[in-house]
């Protein structure tokens, strides 16, 4: 696996792109003058626990011949603020599925995620605690 990252202003703005040419405009939220025009990294970070999650949900109900109907994610991360680095201490995950299927179900695709599959969040796990909540069809399980 591999990235690369391009400086494409005289600012803080870069290009970031995959071996497939997808592309993420990465800037520095924290400037003190200027437009931000992308994600910063630690917001990467927090977009990459959602999708690698997302993913993993996604295919373990689809394994059960599961299709959910909508799979939304609210992701917040905690910083310790005046630290140097700003490290996630915590990290807190709202998990929204519709379908009709089981809460348990719904609960044990999660809880697999985040307890064996999900690279992401296991390589952030040693400095953040990660919690989820999973919401099925507006009722949490």
């Amino acid at each position: 696996m591999e990235v690369s990252l391009e400086r494409i202003n005289e600012d803080y703005l870069f290009e970031v792109s995959n071996a497939n040419g997808h592309k993420v405009l990465l800037d520095n939220k924290s400037k003190t003058s200027g437009e931000v025009q992308g994600v910063s990294p630690m917001e990467l970070l927090l977009m990459g626990v959602a999708g690698c999650s997302a993913i993993d949900i996604v295919a373990i109900l689809n394994k059960q011949k599961i299709d959910p109907k909508l799979l939304k994610m609210e992701v917040k991360g905690h910083r310790h603020a005046d630290a140097v680095p700003s490290l996630f201490y915590q990290i807190d995950i709202l998990i929204h599925l519709e379908g009709d299927f089981s809460p348990e179900k719904a609960k044990r695709a999660a809880q697999l995620s985040y307890d064996k599959y999900c690279s992401v969040s296991k390589t952030l796990e040693p400095t953040a605690k990660i919690y989820h909540k999973v919401i099925l069809n507006g009722t949490e399980v």
